[in-house]
């Protein structure tokens, strides 16, 4: 095997991401399952709730999970990279600390884990890492063997995240009237988070203004909106802008909210708006609902086109980039050279958060056994 594709000291790779309920029956524990410890308002928990029936009550993201983990299965295998691939999830089956325990009964000691989060912030890195951390104690206290654990590095700017996100606008673009379709702008979206969280993401000497959480996202709406005038010609002004917000009204967050943005660039006279939710890995109920529900309804009302273009989700383009990142996390800590791939200004993210990085709300120590520093 090319010493380039070799995986070794790592013996699994664990896809990670958030879990959705399957049916109606799951919402209501699910949402527990997710805002538990959080102070969310229960007329919050209503409304989002209600937004899950409205698709029968399941989530597209298990199967849209299970659509990536065959396309990283493939691609592993066309390419001879010898690295089963695991799934488990935070807040719904399969869970996390029990697909950790059948990893171990599996023989799996160096595990590498995929984040289904691009970006650098608390919900979008430590928190996975806390979560991993909880389940390794709960192995601990069964008197397992506990595996070493290794989060992949952020991969926010790799091309294979990328590009796909500019083949999504320009076929977005190319949907609209012709007669809108050189004058629409583009709304690049992410999730809200609170200002004080965005401004505390990434490591300590970046913090303030947004932190790396509004960098990035930022850098990343400049790669897709500079390639789409590439190819198209022409240049769509653009901006970065957030939905999904679910914290108390007296806490700050990030804005504007993609609706209240529809609105001002209608009132300005943009003829055409296309709603790119680079935040997102795939089309979740996030997007499905704030985006393709509500904010394009408001659209509607308004009488602004709008289109939705689509996320990354399982393009071979973005498993290939996984198994870019798998390769070179692996050849580093065999104490190899190894070339980042990533583009922009920024480079490539750091592999080992460090200490300080997007601090937890309460300090906390790690479990034996994970890649985790805490602050």
């Amino acid at each position: 095997m090319p010493d380039v594709l070799d995986a070794t000291p790592y013996d699994a790779l664990l896809l990670l991401s958030f879990g959705g309920p399957e049916g109606p029956e799951d919402v209501v524990p699910f949402l527990e399952n997710v805002t538990r410890g959080r102070g969310i308002p229960k007329e919050r928990l209503k409304e989002v709730g209600q937004h899950y029936f409205l698709f029968g009550g399941v989530s597209p993201i298990n199967d849209q999970n299970r659509a990536l983990l065959e396309a990283l299965r493939k691609d592993f295998a066309e390419h001879g990279l010898d690295l089963p691939v695991y799934w488990g999830n935070r807040n719904w089956a399969p869970y996390l600390t029990d697909t950790l325990r059948e990893m171990v009964a599996d023989g799996r000691r160096r595990i590498l884990v995929l984040a289904t989060s691009a970006y650098a912030s608390y919900s979008g890195c430590r928190q996975y890492r806390e979560n991993l951390a909880d389940a390794l104690a709960t192995l601990q206290d069964e008197g397992l063997e506990l595996p070493r654990v290794d989060k992949l590095r952020h991969y926010f700017n790799h091309p294979g995240f990328v590009e796909p996100m500019v083949d999504g606008v320009v076929a977005s673009l190319a949907e609209l009237p012709e007669e809108v379709r050189e004058g629409a702008h583009l709304a690049f979206t992410t999730h809200s988070i609170p200002t004080a969280s965005a401004d505390t993401s990434g490591p300590v000497a970046g913090h303030g203004d947004g932190g790396a959480y509004v960098r990035q996202h930022l850098e990343v709406a400049r790669l897709v909106a500079e390639a789409v005038r590439e190819r198209t010609g022409v240049e769509h002004p653009w901006q970065l802008v957030y939905q999904s917000r679910s914290g108390a009204a007296h806490i700050p967050w990030l804005e504007p909210d993609i609706c209240d943005h529809l609105e001002e660039r209608h009132a300005a006279g943009v003829p055409a708006v296309v709603m790119a939710p680079i935040g997102f890995v795939s089309d979740h109920m996030e997007v499905l609902y704030d985006l393709d529900t509500e904010a394009t309804a408001r659209a509607r009302e308004l009488g602004l086109p709008v289109r939705r273009s689509a996320t990354v989700g399982a393009d071979p383009r973005f498993a290939a980039a996984v198994r870019d990142l798998v390769v070179e996390r692996s050849a580093v800590e065999r104490g190899r050279e190894a070339t980042p791939c990533a583009l922009g200004g920024l480079g490539p993210s750091h592999q080992v958060c460090p200490v300080g990085c997007c601090p937890a709300r309460a300090a906390r120590p790690a479990a034996a056994g994970a890649d985790s520093p805490y602050a």
